[in-house]
């Protein structure tokens, strides 16, 4: 654990300075403390997967970036043995980073143990650009909540959605679900209204 909180202050360092903002802009940005953002970036720190989800978005990249090694060559194949897990200290949940890292890619794979009973809310912020995001479930059930409207999803199930808006992933069973994220993240691209019905 201590490597990867190591890598996850390197990178969350390296992208604040890259975007040029003081601990200060990126507490106001993203609603974590500086004094946690400063515990993360010195690696004095396990965050949770909702504190991380909110620095991602205050740096404007996807959460999966904030795994990936700074020094990351741009090479297209990802070995097993060298993709990254990490454990949520909250909900204990294993998610693993599949794509291969440093490649200029805007799609990220993302695969997911979640645990039995097991519960995990974003509040995605709003971020530049568009991202999308795919859910499939390879084993067990999971339900995932967009909004106000709530998706159960059995193996074999994909969803499909657009990150604009608050997110729950929940595994109401008492077996372990696993599921594929597939992430597309442009901050070229504007959002598109959404539509109300």
């Amino acid at each position: 654990m201590d490597d990867i909180n190591a890598r996850i202050a390197a990178r969350v360092r390296a992208l604040r300075a890259a975007s040029g903002l003081s601990l200060e802009a990126l507490a106001e940005a993203c609603g974590v403390s500086r004094s946690m953002i400063s515990l993360i970036e010195r690696g004095e720190s396990s965050p949770t997967a909702v504190v991380l989800e909110r620095l991602a978005a205050g740096l404007g990249v996807p959460l999966a970036a904030l795994f990936d090694a700074p020094e990351a060559p741009a090479v297209p194949v990802s070995r097993r043995k060298q993709q990254v897990e990490w454990r949520d200290p909250a909900s204990g949940y294993l998610r693993r980073n599949v794509s291969p890292a440093g490649f200029p890619s805007p799609i990220h794979i993302v695969e997911v143990l979640f645990p039995p009973g097991a519960r995990v809310a974003y509040e995605t912020a709003a971020r530049p650009g568009v991202t999308h995001q795919q859910i499939w479930v390879l084993q067990g059930a999971l339900e995932v909540t967009l909004g106000r409207t709530r998706h159960a999803l059995e193996a074999g199930d994909c969803l499909a959605m657009v990150l604009d808006q608050p997110i729950a992933f929940r595994n109401r069973t008492g077996k372990p679900a696993r599921y594929a994220v597939v992430i597309c993240h442009d901050p070229a691209i504007r959002p598109a209204a959404r539509t109300r019905g």
